[in-house]
């Protein structure tokens, strides 16, 4: 999921990818108080971790599922061991502000926390210029699976565990697509048959947009083979090597993107500067709009898609294998030099304990990362979660390819919302690869 930020006491974003894992303010140890978009609370106790993490709660006095969920994991680890996690928050106003990944960035460089919640492409920069620990020695690895530790791994080191694999999907008003006649898409042809009924019926704009995460329907489409076609290893070491280039891959669903601009199906210059579930999450429950993308978490909570007035379903994005989950891999890191170095491994080995997962996941009804944590999802997810148990996904994110996807894909996609050719976005996928080849 990505997280990020409101520069007020106001804090409307959502997250994109942990699967959003936000928290309560409690006692707080920020070093620097200085900056005007940080909510900073003191607290006398003398043994604090600081944790830097968003804010994410869209209105004043609604539960926030996520957070309490966070906050009993937090709990434990200040019981078990005696310490007291402070918190220093941030999420962005709008896109004029900076983003949360920018002020983790300055954050995480300048050694001001302990522990940080990252994003799949702040934690591999950060894991690449050496600023976070490594993580492989704590107790709760051994239960990870295969593919957090995967997805997570930068230069041989383990920088990052989540407390939850975030998915990302379409969601559907079932309804609306029953009204028309039309079944739920499985290709890209699929889907734009799909978003022209829909228009053709008056829907002017099926598809319900934001800045952060029309990238999901790129890299579905992109990687849909690559991770389940039984050539993963090979294909990512081609890519590695240069002998395949991204943006080969990245091209089918650039011009996908692209189509639907041409045909109206999303607002390109809406999407640009709206910002995740408020540009568009309005339409769609007032049945406006049929579908729009976001993560796992969404469906959980009434902040966002936990309650419908219709029948609504999760399903994977478009691709030549199907409905196609998109799982980025966020995680907690901890500062290479952190202040409270020794006590924010501790509390992060009690928080991604077993049982602390367990509790999370029960909560949050999310997909655990540990292989030993399984709970039961809501209805509306099952046909996501169906795919994933049958272990058809893509990965949003992978550490172990040397082009960062998440980020950089996000950002390469405002570009071609902005008025950039597919060929331009290409050639900046070719740039990026270029400079890691030389590194």
């Amino acid at each position: 999921m990505r997280v990020f930020g409101r520069s007020n006491t106001r804090k409307a974003g959502i997250i994109c990818m942990i699967g959003i894992v936000a928290f309560t303010i409690a006692a707080c140890g920020n070093k620097d108080g200085s900056d005007n978009d940080l909510i900073v609370i003191e607290d006398e106790e003398k043994k604090i971790v600081n944790l830097f993490s968003p804010m994410e709660k869209t209105a004043a006095n609604v539960e926030n599922v996520a957070r309490s969920a966070a906050d009993k994991t937090v709990m434990m680890a200040e019981e078990k061991l005696g310490v007291s996690v402070g918190y220093v928050t941030y999420t962005a106003e709008d896109y004029q502000d900076k983003t949360y990944d920018d002020v983790t960035l300055d954050r995480a460089r300048n050694d001001m926390d302990d522990i940080y919640l990252l994003n799949p492409d702040t934690l591999r920069i950060l894991g690449e210029e050496g600023k976070l620990k490594d993580l492989s020695e704590l107790d709760c690895v051994e239960n990870l699976r295969d593919v957090v530790k995967a997805a997570n791994v930068v230069d041989g080191k383990l920088v990052g565990i989540p407390q939850e694999v975030v998915a990302y999907g379409l969601f559907v008003n079932k309804d609306m697509f029953d009204q028309y006649g039309l079944t739920l898409p499985e290709t890209p042809d699929d889907f734009l048959e799909c978003c022209r009924v829909f228009q053709e019926n008056g829907i002017e704009t099926p598809v319900g947009a934001n800045r952060w995460w029309l990238e999901t329907f790129v890299l579905a489409q992109a990687y849909a083979d690559l991770y389940n076609g039984g050539n993963t290893e090979a294909e990512i070491a081609a890519l590695n090597s240069g002998e395949s280039k991204y943006s080969d891959y990245m091209r089918p669903g650039f011009e996908f993107l692209q189509e639907m601009m041409d045909q109206g199906y999303i607002d390109a210059e809406k999407a640009l500067v709206s910002e995740a579930i408020e540009g568009e999450g309005e339409d769609f429950l007032a049945g406006k709009t049929p579908i729009v993308m976001a993560y796992w978490g969404a469906a959980n909570t009434e902040t966002a898609y936990g309650k419908t007035d219709f029948e609504m379903q999760v399903i994977g994005f478009p691709s030549s294998r199907g409905q196609m989950p998109v799982m980025p891999m966020t995680g907690f890191g901890v500062g290479i030099n952190a202040e409270h170095g020794e006590d924010a491994m501790a509390a992060l080995d009690v928080m991604l304990s077993d049982e602390a997962l367990q509790v999370y996941a029960e909560t949050n009804r999310v997909i655990s990362p540990s292989k030993n944590v399984e709970v039961e999802c809501v209805e509306s997810l099952k046909p996501l979660n169906d795919r994933i148990q049958q272990n058809v996904y893509v990965l949003g994110s992978n550490a172990g390819m040397n082009v960062e996807q998440w980020g950089n894909t996000c950002l390469i996609v405002r570009d071609l919302l902005g008025g950039a050719t597919v060929d331009e976005c290409m050639a900046q996928f070719d740039r990026l690869q270029e400079a890691a080849l030389n590194k």
